[in-house]
């Protein structure tokens, strides 16, 4: 059944409640904030055919749409589910990895170059509202959410910041500083 109509007055239920909760509490927030992340990062995933990373690309932000569900479930109060250390230590050799294609960072840049490095700087900036839900809802006392957990949505915008600037370097894009004029 797609609908219960037990929504309809606003509210909603998680794993770790018996009671419903607000649809616009912080835990609402967090969870929908890490779902629009994982919907957006599904967009450019396959809107990313015949561009030069694509395959790479695919599978990583596969993966980190599989890892955003083990998120919405210790969001959810979901026992034993929580993102383990290894899968931040995956994303930053990733990162690592990417840097070193890259020329050095000297500025800030504007968004933009390819398409496919816009949706990932979108997607990047819809990364960091998520983590800043998810960081909301813990530190009012909300929700338990480990230290991995929170290292990886932090890394997940470096990320996608990283391939941003990838698909602009492998299309031959400079990037392009603001000029604070």
């Amino acid at each position: 059944m797609l609908y219960t109509r037990k929504g309809d007055s606003g509210t909603t239920k998680t794993l770790h409640c018996d009671q419903r909760l607000s649809k616009s509490s912080v835990i609402a927030e967090a969870l929908g904030a890490v779902d629009e992340i994982n919907s957006l990062l599904g967009l450019v995933r396959t809107q990313c055919q015949g561009e030069p990373l694509t395959l790479e690309l695919v599978k990583i932000l596969l993966s980190v749409q599989q890892n955003l569900f083990i998120i919405q479930a210790e969001l959810a109060g979901a026992p034993g589910k929580t993102i383990v250390a290894e899968k931040v230590v995956t994303l930053e050799k990733i990162i690592d990895d990417i840097e070193r294609e890259l020329p050095p960072i000297k500025s800030f840049f504007i968004a933009g170059g390819t398409e496919l490095a816009t949706r990932l700087d979108y997607a990047r900036t819809v990364a960091r509202r998520a983590e800043r839900r998810v960081v909301a809802a813990r530190e009012e006392g909300e929700i338990k959410i480990s230290d991995s957990t929170m290292a990886y949505l932090n890394r997940l915008s470096s990320l996608l910041y990283a391939l941003a600037r990838l698909a602009n370097h492998k299309s031959g894009i400079t990037e392009e500083a603001p000029d604070y004029k």
